[in-house]
């Protein structure tokens, strides 16, 4: 079976109904996808800004890391879910 594209891999991510930050979903899909450019941080980023904006995940939550920057942990309700899953089977 072909592999889904990143994007869509990240907004399944969501569809459990639990929280997570962009580096929680690098982790998550990291054996597969690390090696696509849109990987590196500043990408993936700007994907989950933009299935914000577009209404598919919710910021959940503000922390800042050990190091001081910030990190945002996103969350889909049941709507988003489904939404994302009658587009991505």
């Amino acid at each position: 079976m072909a592999k889904r594209p990143l994007f869509f891999e990240v907004l399944k991510y969501y569809t459990t109904g639990k929280e997570g930050s962009r580096k929680q979903v690098q982790d998550a899909l990291r054996a597969d996808y690390s090696n696509y450019k849109a990987f590196k941080d500043h990408a993936m980023d700007e994907a989950l800004a933009t299935a914000c904006a577009n209404g598919l995940i919710t910021e959940e939550r503000y922390e800042l890391d050990d190091q001081g920057k910030l990190v945002i942990y996103y969350k889909s309700d049941q709507e988003q879910i489904d939404l994302i899953n009658s587009y991505i089977k």
